[in-house]
């Protein structure tokens, strides 16, 4: 059938011919070319209309509180992922499984105190974090870990605690600090006699106190196992010993009983 015989049927043709429609987009985002922006519109959730083929998502200066084991949808090609100025204090462990594409995570300016090393497995390809101005004291280094193509880390403006607690994170600075942002300044605040001054100006013997009394949770275990075991045994020892004692001398008065001369009287 030709497409030229009237009006009605160029306008058919026409709409046979229009690009299929584009992947349905969250009322509350702006989506254009694997990009969505969901941005200051005071969410309170992730968004879980997303399209499957969204590489970029912003969702800063939202109420987000925190990211359950189900937060976001299946998002396989999705490479960066922003949340500043959000309320987050949580994420769980589950979170951010099946964003192993990622590539640049921002969780600046919200309110996380702790992350745990699972949160952070499944970012295989994470080159950038931000965790800036948190109120994360200390950070355990099996979250950097982790990340074993990370390139570029930001942790200024934190309330970090200057004591023996910190030691494990400065020497993962100490020894990569190529991938520690110029402008990621880590000061301490705590103690107050610290308050301001830069951790990684601190050196090995800044640390000594703690290398020399510092006890891992292993050596903590293993006083707990041995002491018992060794007051037990200490006390079978003692009594077994004793009884040998006992037994020894008793076998003695014996002997020298049945050993004692007879007198032999005149008939």
């Amino acid at each position: 059938m030709g497409c030229w015989r009237g009006p009605s049927t160029v306008l058919a043709c026409l709409l046979l011919l229009r690009p299929l429609p584009s992947p349905a987009c969250p009322a509350a985002c702006r989506c254009s070319s694997g990009e969505a922006d969901c941005s200051k519109h005071a969410l309170r959730e992730v968004p879980q209309s997303l399209s499957a083929n969204t590489s970029t998502l912003w969702l800063g200066y939202n109420f987000i509180t925190a990211l359950g084991p189900q937060s976001f949808p299946p998002l396989p090609g999705l490479l960066l992922l922003s949340l500043p100025h959000n309320h987050l204090g949580l994420i769980h462990s589950q979170a951010l499984v099946g964003l192993g594409a990622l590539q640049e995570l921002d969780l600046s300016n919200n309110y996380l105190t702790a992350l745990t090393p699972e949160t952070f497995l499944p970012l295989t390809s994470l080159a950038t974090l931000n965790l800036g101005s948190n109120r994360l004291g200390e950070l355990d280094p099996g979250v950097l870990h982790a990340l074993p193509q990370l390139q570029a880390l930001l942790l200024q403006d934190n309330p970090w605690v200057c004591s023996c607690g910190i030691l494990p994170l400065w020497h993962w600075l100490s020894h990569n600090r190529e991938k520690v942002r110029e402008e990621s300044l880590l000061l301490c605040r705590v103690p107050e006699h610290l308050n301001e001054y830069p951790i990684m100006d601190f050196r090995n013997e800044s640390f000594r106190q703690c290398q020399e009394t510092s006890l891992s949770a292993q050596h903590y275990i293993t006083f707990l196992i041995i002491g018992p075991f060794s007051f037990m045994a200490s006390i079978f020892f003692c009594t077994f010993m004793g009884s040998i004692i006992v037994v020894y001398h008793n076998l003695r008065r014996e002997s020298h009983f049945w050993r004692r001369p007879r007198i032999c009287r005149g008939r």
